[in-house]
């Protein structure tokens, strides 16, 4: 065997292809993404498991939103593999933030998590897949393929919860909003009944959180009541918002 016998036998991919021929075939180049957890150990195992599948390439990691949304500008990846509840900036602030400044890239949930005050904001906020952390590989390589062909990267849990939430019956709400509260004002105590915060609801509103501060001082004070868990509970008594585990089986 000649030298350059050789040099064709290392490119050679065992299946009679060269690397060479594999690239002008349209071989189809991996997934590029990135993990965001504020575990350590968790992020590197993530990593580490994601090193070991086809189709996809690591190209960073970080500990909290606002981490991803810097590397996202940074890195321009593919999808952002993402925790929820992290300090600094949470999974579906810095989901909403990708989503709006680079719509490019996907954003696939990947959290211990999947209660409904998780689900829906993550959802709302412009996420394509949510897995749990109980997810294998092959079902992280196909949420990944999903969200970039344009379909959902649901886990079947995520997919099943999605369709009790759509046959449920929708809540019997008032003509007229309780206690003379305006259209604005029960919108945003909805939004608290979800778990919002005051940031995220300005956010879905698209108005400064001091107006949410201000049409939560006004509902309060027509409605006497005295906190969020209040407001939480009076929403439910109203049938302004469904209490979450109420749920037809």
């Amino acid at each position: 065997m000649t030298e350059n016998d050789g040099a064709a036998g290392i490119a050679d991919d065992g299946a009679g292809k060269t690397v060479g021929e594999e690239k002008a075939a349209g071989a189809k180049p991996p997934a590029r993404v990135i993990v965001v957890d504020d575990q350590t150990v968790v992020r590197e195992g993530i990593v580490m498991l994601l090193g070991l599948l086809p189709g996809i390439e690591v190209v960073g990691s970080g500990g909290d939103g606002e981490e991803a949304v810097r590397l996202v500008a940074e890195l321009a990846p593919d999808v952002v593999l993402m925790d929820l509840r992290m300090p600094r900036c949470d999974g579906a602030e810095a989901t909403r933030r990708i989503r709006a400044e680079y719509p490019g890239t996907q954003v696939v949930v990947l959290t211990t998590y999947a209660d409904d005050e998780s689900l829906f904001p993550a959802l709302r906020a412009g996420a394509r897949g949510y897995l749990t952390k109980d997810a294998g590989g092959d079902e992280i390589v196909r949420a990944v393929e999903d969200v970039l062909s344009g379909d959902a990267g649901l886990s079947p849990s995520i997919q099943r919860r999605l369709l009790e939430r759509l046959s449920e019956p929708e809540p019997t709400v008032a003509a007229e909003p309780p206690d003379g509260l305006t259209a604005r004002e029960t919108e945003v105590l909805v939004l608290i009944a979800e778990g919002l915060s005051n940031h995220q609801i300005a956010r879905v509103l698209h108005v400064s959180t001091a107006t949410v501060k201000t049409h939560i001082n006004n509902l309060f004070a027509k409605t006497g009541l005295k906190d969020r868990a209040q407001a939480v509970r009076y929403a439910y008594r109203h049938g302004l918002a469904k209490p979450p585990g109420s749920v037809r089986i």
